[in-house]
């Protein structure tokens, strides 16, 4: 794959509340700066092959693309690719206890093509900036909840 970005912070949360927040993928329009609405396809509770359907604004371009759930492990990792769109993508999350709350990795890694080929560089570093920030506001939502 030719864009592989991965960040994390720590979230000064229990796992079992990060994961459950940021697991819930009808929460990731309060916490993802670039996701507008995630519709399910299937209903809940996540499952392997669940899957949904989101919205998203990337480099001023508005995008729509099917996740499918590939990876489960209830409050420890959780792994989406995209089953249809425009740039094929895998999300991963992992939530691992550490003193202080939560180490939270978000990694999203995917083969762009056309143009996107050419401009991969520039996306992984855009990718990487808007990821840093949707973990910040991740903590400030679970903080205001």
């Amino acid at each position: 794959m030719d864009v592989d970005v991965e960040v994390e912070a720590v979230i000064p949360y229990p796992p079992e509340v990060v994961a459950a927040y940021a697991g819930d993928p009808g929460n990731a329009p309060t916490w993802y700066a670039n996701i507008v609405s995630v519709d399910r396809r299937t209903p809940p509770p996540l499952a392997l092959g669940s899957r949904m359907d989101f919205v998203a604004t990337f480099l001023g371009r508005r995008l729509s693309y099917t996740y499918e759930v590939v990876g489960l492990e209830p409050g420890r990792r959780l792994v989406m690719r995209t089953a249809d769109g425009p740039f094929p993508m895998e999300t991963t999350y992992t939530w691992e206890p550490v003193p202080g709350g939560t180490r939270m990795r978000l990694r999203n890694r995917g083969t762009p093509s056309g143009f996107a080929k050419v401009a991969a560089p520039v996306m992984a570093t855009a990718m990487r900036r808007a990821m840093t920030k949707d973990l910040v506001r991740l903590t400030e939502r679970l903080r205001h909840r």
